[in-house]
C-alpha cells in the first residue's frame, strides 16, 4: 500500500503568521469569556441557593414560597380568566387529591 503524499510543513509568511496570531488571540478571548460566564453563573446559583440542576417543579415551589404575594395575585388572575364554573369543577377534582397527598 502506498501512502498518500503529505507535503512537508512549511513556515508561514509574515502575513499568514499575523493572521494565525490574531486567530489565537481571538480563541483565547473567547475561552476567557466562556470561563468568566461559567463562573458568573456558578456564583449566581450559589447566591440564590438554587442549584442549576434542580427540577423545574421544585424551582416553582421555591419561588412560590419566596414570593407569596406575587403567587397569590397570579393565581387570582388565572382564576378570573378561567371562570367560576370551571374553577369549581377543577377544585372538586384537585382538592381531594391534594388533601390525600398531604397526609
Amino acid at each position: 500500500m502506498s501512502h498518500p503524499f503529505v507535503p512537508p510543513p512549511s513556515t508561514p509568511t509574515p502575513e499568514q503568521q499575523a493572521v494565525l496570531e490574531r486567530i489565537a488571540a481571538q480563541r483565547e478571548r473567547l475561552r476567557a469569556r466562556r470561563v468568566a460566564r461559567d463562573q458568573a453563573a456558578a456564583q449566581a446559583a450559589a447566591d440564590t441557593g438554587v442549584p442549576a440542576d434542580m427540577p423545574w417543579l421544585a424551582k416553582a415551589v421555591l419561588f412560590a414560597r419566596e414570593h407569596p404575594g406575587l403567587t397569590a395575585s397570579a393565581t387570582a388572575a388565572m382564576a378570573m380568566a378561567v371562570g367560576p364554573r370551571r374553577l369549581v369543577r377543577w377544585a372538586g377534582v384537585l382538592l381531594p387529591l391534594l388533601l390525600r397527598n398531604r397526609r
